[in-house]
Protein backbone atom coordinates (compact mmCIF):
# COMPACT_ATOMS: atom_id res chain seq x y z
CA UNK A 1 0.00 0.00 0.00
CA UNK A 2 2.75 2.64 0.57
CA UNK A 3 6.35 2.81 -0.40
CA UNK A 4 7.66 4.47 2.22
CA UNK A 5 7.38 6.11 5.80
CA UNK A 6 10.18 8.42 6.54
CA UNK A 7 9.72 9.50 10.21
CA UNK A 8 12.08 12.04 12.12
CA UNK A 9 14.70 11.81 15.18
CA UNK A 10 16.57 13.87 16.85
CA UNK A 11 19.12 10.85 18.50
CA UNK A 12 19.89 8.42 15.90
CA UNK A 13 21.64 6.05 17.94
CA UNK A 14 18.92 5.75 20.36
CA UNK A 15 16.47 5.65 17.49
CA UNK A 16 18.10 2.55 16.24
CA UNK A 17 18.29 0.88 18.99
CA UNK A 18 14.35 0.85 19.43
CA UNK A 19 13.62 0.53 16.15
CA UNK A 20 16.35 -2.18 15.39
CA UNK A 21 15.15 -4.20 18.54
CA UNK A 22 11.14 -3.62 17.46
CA UNK A 23 11.59 -4.68 14.14
CA UNK A 24 13.92 -7.79 14.97
CA UNK A 25 11.01 -8.77 17.57
CA UNK A 26 9.04 -8.54 14.57
CA UNK A 27 10.99 -11.02 12.21
CA UNK A 28 12.72 -8.11 10.04
CA UNK A 29 16.51 -7.02 10.60
CA UNK A 30 18.58 -4.19 11.89
CA UNK A 31 19.07 -0.94 10.21
CA UNK A 32 21.09 0.23 7.30
CA UNK A 33 22.64 3.40 7.32
CA UNK A 34 23.28 4.97 4.18
CA UNK A 35 25.77 7.87 3.78
CA UNK A 36 23.31 10.78 5.07
CA UNK A 37 23.03 8.51 8.36
CA UNK A 38 19.47 7.81 7.46
CA UNK A 39 18.24 4.70 9.16
CA UNK A 40 16.44 2.68 6.51
CA UNK A 41 14.47 -0.48 7.25
CA UNK A 42 13.30 -2.48 4.09
CA UNK A 43 10.65 -5.56 3.74
CA UNK A 44 8.62 -6.82 1.20
CA UNK A 45 9.70 -3.47 -1.18
CA UNK A 46 8.62 -1.22 1.67
CA UNK A 47 10.57 1.04 3.15
CA UNK A 48 10.51 2.52 6.96
CA UNK A 49 13.44 5.42 7.65
CA UNK A 50 14.22 7.50 10.45
CA UNK A 51 16.54 10.78 9.90
CA UNK A 52 17.08 14.08 11.36
CA UNK A 53 15.12 16.72 9.97
CA UNK A 54 16.40 18.18 6.67
CA UNK A 55 15.34 21.83 7.69
CA UNK A 56 17.53 21.31 10.55
CA UNK A 57 14.64 22.03 13.20
CA UNK A 58 14.40 19.48 15.87
CA UNK A 59 11.97 16.40 14.94
CA UNK A 60 8.70 16.29 16.99
CA UNK A 61 5.98 12.93 16.55
CA UNK A 62 3.08 13.76 14.22
CA UNK A 63 0.32 15.15 16.74
CA UNK A 64 -2.43 12.88 16.12
CA UNK A 65 -0.76 10.41 13.83
CA UNK A 66 -0.62 6.77 14.35
CA UNK A 67 2.23 4.14 12.43
CA UNK A 68 0.66 1.21 12.47
CA UNK A 69 2.35 -2.49 11.82
CA UNK A 70 0.65 -5.70 10.70
CA UNK A 71 2.34 -8.81 12.95
CA UNK A 72 1.47 -12.10 12.76
CA UNK A 73 0.43 -13.16 15.77
CA UNK A 74 -0.77 -11.62 19.57
CA UNK A 75 2.54 -12.98 20.89
CA UNK A 76 4.69 -11.11 17.84
CA UNK A 77 3.17 -8.07 19.05
CA UNK A 78 4.16 -8.35 22.93
CA UNK A 79 7.68 -9.10 21.58
CA UNK A 80 7.28 -5.94 19.88
CA UNK A 81 5.91 -4.26 23.04
CA UNK A 82 8.77 -5.41 25.02
CA UNK A 83 11.15 -4.83 22.73
CA UNK A 84 10.25 -1.24 22.41
CA UNK A 85 9.82 -0.77 26.01
CA UNK A 86 13.51 -2.16 27.00
CA UNK A 87 14.87 0.01 24.12
CA UNK A 88 13.62 3.89 24.65
CA UNK A 89 10.00 2.93 23.95
CA UNK A 90 7.36 4.37 26.51
CA UNK A 91 3.83 2.37 26.27
CA UNK A 92 0.71 4.78 25.56
CA UNK A 93 -3.15 4.12 24.79
CA UNK A 94 -4.08 1.57 26.60
CA UNK A 95 -1.82 -1.28 27.96
CA UNK A 96 -1.34 -4.33 24.99
CA UNK A 97 -4.59 -6.17 24.66
CA UNK A 98 -8.15 -7.25 22.60
CA UNK A 99 -9.25 -4.22 21.05
CA UNK A 100 -12.91 -4.31 19.27
CA UNK A 101 -12.78 -2.68 15.73
CA UNK A 102 -15.84 -2.98 14.34
CA UNK A 103 -16.91 -6.76 14.27
CA UNK A 104 -13.18 -8.04 14.37
CA UNK A 105 -11.04 -7.87 17.25
CA UNK A 106 -7.45 -7.47 17.33
CA UNK A 107 -4.59 -7.47 19.57
CA UNK A 108 -2.71 -4.35 19.50
CA UNK A 109 0.23 -2.42 21.66
CA UNK A 110 0.82 1.07 21.22
CA UNK A 111 4.43 2.93 21.99
CA UNK A 112 6.07 6.12 21.76
CA UNK A 113 9.49 5.82 19.89
CA UNK A 114 12.51 7.83 22.06
CA UNK A 115 11.66 11.63 19.12
CA UNK A 116 8.15 10.57 20.28
CA UNK A 117 6.40 9.16 17.06
CA UNK A 118 3.39 6.81 17.89
CA UNK A 119 3.56 3.28 16.33
CA UNK A 120 0.86 0.24 16.65
CA UNK A 121 1.28 -3.22 16.44
CA UNK A 122 -1.61 -5.36 15.57
CA UNK A 123 -2.73 -8.74 15.02
CA UNK A 124 -6.07 -10.79 14.48
CA UNK A 125 -7.12 -11.75 18.23
CA UNK A 126 -6.96 -15.02 19.00
CA UNK A 127 -10.68 -16.99 19.89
Amino acid sequence: MFSHIVVGANDIQASKNFYDAIFLAAGGEEAQVDPKGRLIYAKDGMRFMVTKPLNGEPATGANGGTIGFTMKSPEMVEAWHTAGIANGGSTCENPPGVREVGPRKLYLAYLRDPAGNKLCAGAPAAE
